[in-house]
């Protein structure tokens, strides 16, 4: 006994060293969880959740107020940030050290995952269905998953969920909302990413560039455009910061 305690007093620290070697000597994706932890914890975020969807609330009101357009009137709204929330899938991958940015784990998650809801998003679009307007969903969820999108939308409880309203990846949002404009006037738009509004928004421009076309574009947001804040993912994840410099 006493040979063999000694033996493993011997071991233990080659045993310790071996353990730590095997695991990774960095985990790329923690970078991403400070912007996870304020995405999804944070009150802040929450805050702005609800304040646009009151916001957009009581533009509808005045909107709808007014005489109706010779087409039916119709809100669009993109899914994912927008809609859903989708940081459960986002943390586990990072704290598994699995870059979510790749979206390899993001097909079981639309077949089996759960989503929430954005803040404020179900009182918005319960307004917007009980005074007739049309709700149309475009996402570019994959198109080969929709049964599964339609299932987990009913089953969170949202109005106007048809194979007809919910307009998954089959095109570019732009044709998207073409096609919708062709029996509907759209007078609201809804996303977390630029390019849920507007085709000049696509094709990757650069920070500087995007930041030129908001201030072009300014009139629309929070009249017909309202933007959601989604810290986690999306195109500026690639821009370059300024440092101060006090020389």
């Amino acid at each position: 006994m006493k040979l063999r305690s000694t033996l493993l007093l011997l071991l233990m620290p080659t045993l310790s060293l071996s353990a730590y070697a095997a695991e990774p000597a960095s985990c790329a994706p923690k970078s991403y969880e400070m912007a996870l932890k304020y995405q999804q914890q944070s009150a802040e975020v929450m805050a702005l959740q609800l304040q646009t969807y009151r916001l957009a609330t009581e533009r509808l009101a005045e909107k709808i107020a007014k005489p109706s357009p010779a087409t039916k009137p119709a809100v669009v709204l993109d899914l994912d940030e927008t809609v859903l929330d989708n940081s459960a899938l986002l943390v586990r991958d990072m704290q598994q050290c699995h870059d979510f940015t790749t979206w390899d784990t993001w097909g079981e998650w639309e077949k089996t995952g759960r989503p929430k809801l954005i803040p404020g998003v179900k009182a918005f679009l319960d307004f917007a269905n009980q005074h007739q307007i049309s709700i149309y969903y475009v996402s570019d969820r994959s198109q080969d998953n929709k049964s599964y999108t339609l299932a987990t939308l009913k089953a969170l409880g949202l109005p106007q969920i048809s194979a007809n309203s919910v307009l998954l990846d089959t095109g570019s949002k732009v044709q998207r909302r073409e096609a919708i404009e062709k029996t509907h006037q759209i007078i609201m738009l809804f996303g977390d990413s630029l390019a849920d509004f507007a085709g000049v928004f696509k094709n990757h421009k650069p920070a500087t560039e995007q930041r030129q076309l908001v201030q072009d574009q300014q009139k629309h947001f929070g009249d017909d455009w309202f933007i959601l804040p989604n810290a986690s993912y999306g195109s500026w994840s690639t821009a370059t910061l300024n440092s101060w410099n006090s020389g």
